[in-house]
């Protein structure tokens, strides 16, 4: 119950800094993160009397819920509820937050605000996918395709960061500095936090066979990350040539 409840707050505090980091981005006017892109473009091209940010920013990620319910519901839990419901607002009211805290900010306090939302942001998404308690709609994209074409995570979230800048900027949304370094660094640098905790969470171990199917059921423990529990069936795999699943 311990080891649950930990985990639980690591996805509650890990998402939530997360909507946080995002409203820095807001504030630095330097970029928003790619995801924000997409949904921010899609915000812009709505008509007037348009619902706010964070009804539509739960909208989208609702539409996106469905498609990863319907190709791999595992990956959806607390951390994704979270993501959905309160999120888009985390991100609305921290940006409204900032913009009243420092009315007209230097380009240097904006670029300090920029770097900082980047840095937290890989932080905070690296504690909730430790946490291992659902992820987010859209980081749930990069992880099933990882999967499926078992293709490396970063340039998954790479491709999928590009796409949905490309797709927010025809529609209308900001694309800066800070879009183009997240685009191309926060897959990579999420992949490498992550797969720093594999120290704390052990290797995993093959736990019994299923002879009918020819296939090695692997055991991993709570604390273990989705993306170390790839790795580990991959290594299993590897090691004896057969199918590794994920219990």
């Amino acid at each position: 119950m311990q080891e649950r409840t930990r985990r639980i707050w690591m996805t509650i505090v890990g998402v939530l800094v997360c909507g946080f980091s995002v409203g820095m981005f807001n504030f630095s006017v330097l970029g928003l993160d790619p995801f924000q892109v997409f949904t921010h473009g899609i915000f812009i091209a709505l008509p007037q009397g348009k619902p706010g940010f964070g009804t539509v920013y739960a909208a989208v990620n609702l539409v996106m819920l469905v498609v990863i319910f319907l190709t791999d519901r595992n990956k959806i839990g607390l951390g994704t509820v979270i993501n959905i419901f309160l999120l888009g607002y985390v991100v609305e009211y921290s940006s409204l937050f900032f913009e009243r805290l420092i009315p007209e900010p230097s380009l240097v306090v904006r670029f300090v605000f920029l770097i900082g939302g980047i840095v937290i942001m890989c932080f905070s998404s690296a504690l909730y996918f430790t946490a291992d308690m659902g992820v987010s709609t859209y980081d749930a994209v990069s992880l099933i395709i990882s999967e499926k074409k078992k293709w490396k995570f970063q340039f998954c979230r790479i491709s999928s960061d590009l796409f949905c800048t490309i797709v927010g900027f025809a529609l209308g949304a900001t694309v800066g500095i800070g879009t183009v370094v997240t685009a191309f660094f926060m897959g990579p640098l999420i992949a490498f936090l992550t797969g720093r905790q594999r120290s704390r969470c052990g290797t995993g171990h093959v736990k019994k066979e299923d002879r009918k199917n020819r296939v090695d059921v692997i055991y991993c423990t709570e604390r273990q990350p989705y993306i170390l529990q790839m790795k580990i069936a991959d290594e299993i795999q590897q090691m004896y040539d057969r199918k590794a699943v994920i219990i």
